[in-house]
Order: structure tokens, then sequence, then C-alpha cells
């Protein structure tokens, strides 16, 4: 047993290295699938659907991330499509003990497409390390809805956040012009900083909702209504196009979806709701 001990200490755990992506074009005037690939623990499924959007739900089956796994999506959506993408449920950055999880995602909006990047929340454990990146790539009339989630710790089984690592890193460009970049860095001390006012002010959820198109601006008033008080929104012009940027901070992923549902409900337009949203 002692002999032993030493080489299950140096052993390393198999971790997650999953990729998975679908490119769609118009054909006999809808969005049909033209592409599609998943590997590892990255899958890809299609619901049917009526004349709405094509809509992609992706999963990874290793069922969260944590220290050392790999996963990266790639969506096209080709000329005057419409492609809605979502997750099949929240996904969970558990406790590392070693290195950090990383996600990261591409999307690519061709002329006249409208895209919907959609995941359910980002649920961030105690020890955990995460980084993601969301780069976007847009035709001049294109358009795009943006959403990112996240909750630190649900209250409602116990758990809170006190050390961990959290890094978002958004890269949104329209034509050849970069209208919209942030990066979102919280931690070590991840309790310290949510509870300060210029963090969360105590709240345990966020997210960012980013509509990137000519008409984005006109979605303002409609959405400031939503939001009342729960965060902010502000509408800019950027070139040829357009964005509106809201944030929402709740208390918990409960109150966070009571305005974040309505409001993808209404800047989504006709293709609404993903369908697992609602589950």
């Amino acid at each position: 047993m002692n002999q032993l001990q030493p080489r299950l200490e140096q052993a390393k755990l198999q971790r997650v290295s999953a990729s998975g992506g679908l490119s769609a074009r118009r054909r006999d005037g809808t969005t049909r699938l033209e592409r599609l690939y998943q590997e590892g623990a990255a899958k890809i499924r299609l619901p049917a659907r009526g004349d709405g959007p094509l809509e992609a739900i992706l999963i990874n089956t290793a069922g969260g991330l944590t220290g050392g796994d790999r996963l990266a999506w790639d969506i096209e959506a080709g000329e005057d499509t419409a492609v809605t993408v979502t997750t099949q449920a929240c996904e969970k950055v558990y406790r590392t003990t070693a290195g950090h999880a990383e996600v990261t995602c591409k999307v690519v909006g061709r002329s006249g497409a409208r895209v919907a990047w959609l995941p359910q929340e980002t649920i961030v454990y105690d020890r955990s390390a995460f980084r993601r990146t969301l780069d976007v790539t847009l035709a001049e009339d294109a358009e795009a809805l943006l959403v990112e989630a996240t909750i630190f710790g649900r209250r409602a089984m116990g758990e809170t956040v006190r050390t961990a690592i959290f890094r978002d890193r958004w890269r949104v460009r329209c034509g050849d012009r970069l209208v919209h970049a942030e990066d979102f860095a919280i931690g070590p001390d991840v309790a310290v900083t949510i509870g300060r006012k210029a963090g969360l002010g105590g709240a345990a959820a966020c997210a960012t909702i980013l509509l990137v198109g000519p008409a984005a601006a006109a979605h303002l008033d409609a959405v400031r209504t939503i939001v009342d008080g729960a965060g902010g929104a502000s509408a800019w012009q950027v070139g040829s196009t357009g964005k509106l940027l809201a944030r929402l901070v709740a208390t918990d992923g409960y109150a966070l979806r009571e305005r974040l549902v309505p409001l993808v409900a209404m800047l989504n337009g006709q293709a609404g709701l993903p369908k697992t949203w609602s589950l």
C-alpha cells in the first residue's frame, strides 16, 4: 500500500477535451443545417421546428467542468439565415485541484444573418477556476443577440463562493470594426468583490445582454422597462450598425430569470425563448 500511494498521487486525472460546431445555409426559403461536427463530450442536438430559426442545443456530456477541461464551440450562420444556439442545462464549473477550465466560443454571422447566442446560466462553485472567450464576427448587415448569465453559488442550495477565479472575454466585430470589447475578471476573493457596491452589491447572480444590429437602439425603452432598477441599459450607433447593452444583477438565479427571460423573449423577436429555457 505504501509503495502504491506515491503512484496514485502522481497520476493525472483524465480531463475533457471536446469541440463541436455547425454551419447553416438558406435553402428553399428556410434555414437548413449544412455541416455539423462533434467530438468528445461536446454534443449538438437540433429539435424539431416549424418555420422558425434553426435551433441548436449544445450539450456537455461530462456533466460540468473543472481544472484542465477544454471545450470549444464554433457556429456559423450563413447568408440570410436565422440560428438560435442554447444549452441543454446550466453549465457547472466545479472546484479545481489543478489548473483552470476553459471554454472558447466562435460565432460568425454572414450577410443578412440573424444569430442568437443564448446559453443557460453558468454556475460557479467555490474554489473553481474558469476562463471563457466569446469571439463574434458579423457582416455589416447581420444581427446578433448575445447573452451570458452567471451565478456565484446557488443560495437555495446553501452554496457560498468565497474563493474562485472567473474570467470572461468578449470581442464582437461588425464588418472591419470592433464594436464591443469587454474583459470581466473576478477572484480570487470573490465573496469580498461581489459584496462591494462597485461589484454586485452583495448579489450572487448577474447577466450581460448585448444586441448588435442596425435597429438595436429601437429596443432601448422596452429593455429599460424590464430591467427596472435591477441593472441598466444603454444604446449606441457604431459605424453602420448599432448596439444595445444591458446588465442585470440579482440576489439569486431565480430572481435573475424573472427579468432575463422576458428580455430574451422580446429581443429574440419571433424566435422567442429557446425551448430548453422553459423546461
